[in-house]
């Protein structure tokens, strides 16, 4: 994507009313306005659902589509990339959705204790090296920041081609004796994964399923 491109995009979030792009002060010293208070941002009490490393926001757009009665927020840093999903959330007039450019690290500033219904993490980067073992968004560290924000019954869901994220993830979630409610290494082979997680698809897992990568998932609670 060429610079200019990147600037037309960055202008134009800035105009959507979806996109929220709050400064790293205010999720460091805990002052952001909308912690706690998501329910006003939406103009309801409906539950909110997050997909972490949104992308281009192809699943928060599918899930929100789907769930009308459910809040969706996608998450990631690069405002460029999400800025599609924000566009297709206004041309279809999704009113239950948004969009946050900030660090994943930091979620647990951006929400409240129990704010959180349900979390969705779909083709992270899996980290392979034992030293970004810190970046794996499954990670010790991510899942007690998870614990934080979400609601006892929350759960959180896990979508990749990693063989490698699936299996370090499914033990460490059994080392730590947490409920592990769904697990499947191939949902394309596979029968029993819900609706959701075999007919909404992104552009690259579309790629990996051309290539003949089994797609795997998990679906957990950290509470």
């Amino acid at each position: 994507m060429g610079s200019k491109n990147k600037l037309k995009r960055f202008k134009e979030n800035d105009t959507f009313k979806n996109v929220i792009q709050p400064n790293r002060r205010s999720l460091e010293d805990g002052t952001l306005v909308l912690k706690g208070k998501w329910s006003e941002h939406f103009k309801n009490d409906h539950p909110i659902v997050l997909e972490l490393g949104c992308g281009k926001g192809e699943y928060t757009i599918g899930l929100a589509s789907k769930y009308p009665d459910k809040n969706f927020i996608g998450i990631d840093i690069k405002g460029a990339r999400f800025w599609r999903g924000a566009k297709t959330a206004i041309e279809d007039n999704l009113q239950n959705v948004a969009f946050l450019r900030t660090q994943i690290e930091l979620i647990d500033t951006l929400f409240a204790e129990n704010e959180v219904a349900e979390i969705w993490i779909t083709f992270p980067d899996p980290q392979i090296k034992y030293k970004r073992t810190k970046h794996r968004l499954t990670n010790k560290s991510f899942l007690n920041k998870y614990r934080k924000i979400l609601k006892t019954d929350g759960v959180v869901n896990l979508k990749t081609d990693s063989e490698f994220m699936h299996g370090y993830t499914l033990g460490l979630l059994h080392g730590l004796d947490l409920d592990v409610i769904y697990a499947n290494h191939n949902i394309y082979y596979n029968e029993g994964s819900p609706e959701e997680v075999l007919k909404i698809q992104t552009f690259y897992e579309n790629q990996y399923l051309e290539k003949g990568k089994p797609i795997t998932y998990i679906k957990f609670r950290v509470n």
